[in-house]
């Protein structure tokens, strides 16, 4: 685990602060722990669809795959459907045709459905574990992260799209250090739980870089400088709103 990891730090600019581990270690918190967690992997699945389709396939394809994402998005939005039947619908495959001006489309299209089959997958394994310590999922609001991250992406292509990609891939590093940061503190089926999602959320950074670096016309370095430096302050600085990937936590700065 620790050669697994070492990339992730080095990558990261900080690590994630003690006292939100002290927070997210808390039998009180587990259910927002748990419920942001799932809602984290049917987003990191939406973003990923968003950039096949906006960027990779036609119109017909793009449509055709929304209506695939149909019932795990019903289930967390409208309460419809029975958690259940959602291994059976996780069927995705690479049999999308890319738009001839796109040339990195089937390179995006390799990386993303991988992406999304696993991160579906992991939303179903949270469900499961919801379900076996009687949580009950409900509502959430999203935290400042995300939000916080995409406010920067710059607004002409393909620049766009390299921001996003960059972007992707510290939210997918963050996951895996704080995993990783937790695995040692929950009890046993959580901590195999998170151990076991390490290798695939450090494969999801890299591929997400190399798109990247791909299809961007200048060397990114100072782009994931500038978003890493971004990152950084969002999870080093105090948030009152506790989340998966909220930042320094003031209840436990303050004491109460």
């Amino acid at each position: 685990m620790d050669e697994l990891l070492k990339p992730i730090y080095a990558f990261l600019k900080c690590e994630t602060p003690d006292e939100w581990i002290t927070e997210a270690t808390k039998k009180e918190n587990l259910t927002v722990v748990l419920t942001d967690h799932l809602v984290c992997e049917l987003k990191a699945a939406q973003s990923a669809m968003f950039l096949i389709r906006k960027y990779a396939v036609d119109k017909a394809s793009g449509d055709a795959l929304l209506e695939w994402l149909k019932p795990f998005e019903a289930l967390i939005y409208k309460r419809e459907g029975d958690w259940r039947e959602l291994a059976d619908k996780n069927k995705l495959t690479k049999s999308m045709i890319p738009k001839s001006n796109t040339p990195y489309g089937q390179d995006l299209i390799d990386k993303m459905v991988i992406l999304i089959k696993e991160e579906l997958h992991h939303f179903y394994q949270v469900l499961e574990i919801m379900d076996e310590y009687g949580i009950a999922y409900q509502s959430i609001t999203p935290c400042r992260y995300a939000k916080g991250m995409l406010r920067n992406v710059k607004t002409f292509e393909p620049d766009a799209l390299v921001d996003k990609l960059i972007v992707g891939a510290y939210i997918e590093a963050r996951s895996c250090e704080r995993f990783a940061k937790l695995a040692p503190h929950v009890d046993k089926r959580l901590g195999d739980f998170y151990i076991s999602l390490l290798r695939s959320e450090a494969r999801h950074y890299q591929d997400y870089l190399k798109l990247a670096q791909e299809i961007s016309e200048f060397d990114i370095s100072d782009r994931v400088e500038f978003f890493g430096t971004v990152e950084a302050e969002l999870i080093s600085t105090l948030d009152g709103d506790f989340k998966f990937h909220s930042g320094k936590p003031i209840t436990s700065c303050t004491g109460a």
